[in-house]
Order: C-alpha cells, then structure tokens, then sequence
C-alpha cells in the first residue's frame, strides 16, 4: 500500500462504470465522503458552486456516499443520484456508496486516510470529510468535515490554475 499512487486506483461511478482515478490526472482532486440526511448535506450546494468556479481550471470534486455514520444515507444509487441532483444540482463525478473506515473502506480512502490522517489516526470522523490532491496526485489537504466548501474557496484560489 505505501507505494500505491492515487493515480493506480479507481471507483466505480454511481451508474456502475469502473472510473480510473489516472482518468484525473493534472487536475486538482477535492475527495469527499458525502451523505444525503446529514445535518452536513447542504454542502452539497457549497462543492457544487466550486466545481462551477473551478472546473474550467482543472478542479474535479468526487464525491462518494457513505453509509457509516448514523445511517444518514441509506439509499441506492438512484436514489443519491436523484438527491444530489433534485435537491442540490450536483453535476461532478458521483460514486457508487463506499465504506470510508475499517476492513471494508474503500481503497480511495485507505490510501487518504493513511497520506493524511487527520486528529483519529486516519480514520474518518463524519460526512463530508475532504481530501485535496494535487495536480500531481499528492494528496495535500485534509478539511474536516464541518469545513465549509466557501472556506476551501480561498485555498484552492492559490493551487487551481
């Protein structure tokens, strides 16, 4: 795992095709564990405004459900599609639900969790934990998950070009 680039890893998209993480090389990642009944959900709205500002600049925001904290989404994949849409416009790469910590986190995360670890030693607190990654495919940044996408705003305006 030590010598795992971000660039060998990949996810598969909420509509189920294998997405190659290589797919984004060159461009500023921001990573985010999402969740469509966290008190957190309206920072849907905050990432999407920054993949708006940003995407022409070579940022891409991947979001990727999660299931682990307080069973705050407990859909399917249409149905987080459809949120994320409906309720908050969301046009960046979604991702089919993952587990974030423990033995069945997805490799995305163990690989983040262990470049960044964060006040728990690596593992994920909550929804909407970011991990930003450079045009590189270092991972730089980790925002907690109470950080709002608007404070992130001012961060990437010095790395996205």
């Amino acid at each position: 795992m030590s010598n795992t680039s971000f660039y060998q890893l990949s996810a598969q998209s909420l509509q189920g095709q294998e997405i190659p993480m290589d797919s984004f090389k060159g461009k500023t990642v921001l990573v985010v564990n999402t969740a469509s009944q966290c008190g957190l959900t309206p920072q849907f709205a905050g990432l999407e405004q920054l993949y708006q500002k940003y995407k022409d600049k070579g940022l891409v925001i991947l979001g990727f459900p999660c299931n682990q904290f307080g069973n705050q989404e407990p859909g399917d994949e249409k149905s987080i599609a459809e949120g994320c849409v409906l309720n908050y416009g969301v046009t960046f790469p979604m991702f089919r639900k993952v587990d974030v910590n423990g033995d069945h986190a997805h490799p995305v995360f163990k690989y983040l969790r262990k470049a960044l670890p964060g006040l728990l030693g690596g593992a994920i607190k909550w929804n909407f934990t970011k991990f930003l990654i450079d045009q590189n495919g270092r991972p730089i940044k980790r925002f907690s998950p109470v950080t709002k996408p608007e404070s992130i705003d001012a961060y990437l305006e010095k790395i996205v070009h």
